[in-house]
């Protein structure tokens, strides 16, 4: 643990910039003055973050409980808590290796002369990481990992909708941290826009698209770079030779897995055309066999507020009226005050209703058909590119192109999510559904400076290869012989 912690200044919910202010040029000050970043000072942070988590794993999991109003235990921890610390252990292992200069090659003939160049990785500073409500533990924890074994100093804006998380996240840091070191600010939507407009040396924002727009213009007044983990609609295409029982499984679990509010589930399936049927029946088994009940389910998640389960609710009743089929897969029950929303299925729903157009975020899947594989990818191909695609299928040409001709941030293969858990990919979107990617060494490098560095040798150079004034001949052959 820390070292007797500073008083944190107060935030003034008439002023909330100021105080935050003042923390950012607090942890700049103390980044300074303690550059080089030894691997020790990285390793004992993280070894920090690691024993708060696994110290207090059971007051992060019961107030992520009582934020969502249930949300089972074990799932809680595996997701967020173990999730985190797993993130934490494979920077610690690999920061040596990571923090190793990385040669590069010098053209001929300054390599035969005795130049060398070099990166050297280098902290960026201080790093601004706004986390969601969804995983509120694992997407502040996770990003912090990578930021802290770069050798940065890090505040943290965790979301207003998951609040008792948020605290306990306060008194935790506040407690295993010098407030120059990690500080976390909790607060409404006005001391979020003013994190945002706090010139940070890297931001990373996880939540919306629409949001993330807002978090890159505020970005921008400042130059700050950023790192985007937005969301998307995540396709899943269905091979011709699908496995139906395993795929229908693998989608349910990834889809039912916190109630669907997970920005990597699958937001829709492709399925081969006379094949649609029999992958509604799978999804139906399977669904049942996880979870007989939704309402009362100890094992499922509730949506997270009224606002959201709102929101799901409308994008059902949008379609009332129409020849759309919707199917609940589970007993609906009767207790209105029980936000756990069934797996409901929505059978080749309109284009332009807004099921099809937003990110779902919850546990509705609009499920279509397909002609060719050519088609699948087109349609895939025709929206906004997304954070993830899934194939389930064992036709390895039909899987090289659906992977040759989509674009995605990740991709998992015969199952859904997955990618995410691999610590040494990099996990990120493209276009509308992120910019940037961290995670294991691609993290740590999101988070560090590559200082190029070039060491002239003792010798003449510039003399020897005639570029100094008067210019002549040497030059000349010398630029003969590279443009040959």
């Amino acid at each position: 643990m820390s070292a007797a912690n500073p008083t944190p200044t107060p935030i003034n919910p008439d002023d909330p910039g100021q105080a935050m202010q003042a923390i950012l040029q607090a942890q700049r000050d103390a980044f300074h003055r303690e550059l080089p970043v030894e691997i020790g000072a990285r390793a004992d942070r993280l070894d920090r973050g690691i024993d708060l988590l696994t110290r207090h794993q059971d007051e992060l999991t019961a107030a992520m409980s009582e934020d969502f109003g249930h949300r089972p235990e074990l799932l809680s921890k595996f997701v967020d808590v173990v999730s985190s610390v797993n993130a934490m252990k494979h920077a610690k292992a690999h920061l040596k290796k990571w923090m190793r200069r990385e040669r590069r090659k010098v053209r001929f003939p300054l390599n035969l002369l005795g130049a060398r160049a070099w990166l050297e990785f280098q902290p960026l500073g201080v790093i601004g990481i706004i986390s969601p409500w969804n995983f509120p533990v694992n997407l502040t924890f996770s990003p912090l990992a990578s930021a802290l074994a770069a050798g940065n100093r890090c505040m943290i804006k965790p979301s207003e909708y998951t609040p008792k998380t948020a605290e306990v996240m306060r008194q935790l840091v506040d407690e295993y941290f010098s407030a120059e070191e990690v500080w976390v600010v909790t607060g409404g939507r006005e001391v979020g826009q003013a994190f945002s407009q706090l010139a940070f040396d890297h931001l990373l924002f996880t939540g919306s698209t629409e949001v993330g727009r807002h978090i890159m213009r505020a970005a921008a007044d400042n130059l700050t770079p950023v790192t985007l983990e937005l969301g998307g609609k995540s396709p899943a295409i269905l091979g011709r030779d699908v496995d139906l029982q395993r795929a229908a499984r693998r989608i349910v679990i990834g889809k039912m897995m916190n109630a669907g509010q997970v920005c990597l589930a699958p937001d829709y399936v492709l399925v081969p055309e006379g094949r649609r049927d029999a992958f509604v029946a799978a999804m139906r088994t399977s669904a049942e066999a996880l979870y007989p009940t939704a309402h009362g389910n100890e094992d499922y998640t509730m949506i997270v507020d009224q606002r959201q389960a709102d929101r799901l609710a409308g994008y059902l009743r949008e379609l009332d009226g129409s020849d759309t089929e919707i199917l609940p897969l589970q007993d609906l029950g009767d207790d209105a005050s029980d936000r756990r929303m069934p797996l409901t299925l929505v059978i080749d729903p309109p284009e332009d209703v807004a099921l099809m157009r937003e990110e779902i975020f919850g546990p509705i899947l609009p499920v279509k058909s397909y002609g060719t594989i050519d088609e699948a990818i087109d349609y895939v191909n025709s929206r906004s590119r997304p954070l993830a695609l899934y194939y389930f299928g064992d036709d390895t040409e039909e899987r090289d192109r659906v992977l040759g001709r989509t674009i995605s941030g990740g991709v998992t293969l015969d199952d859904v999510v997955f990618h995410v858990a691999v610590e040494d990919l990099p996990f990120g979107g493209i276009g509308a559904s992120g910019i940037g990617a961290y995670h294991g060494q691609d993290g740590f490098r999101r988070f560090s400076h590559a200082k190029a560095v070039f060491k002239q040798p003792k010798l003449d150079v510039t003399g020897l290869i005639g570029a100094v004034p008067p210019y002549g001949d040497r030059l000349k052959r010398l630029m003969d012989w590279d443009l040959r």
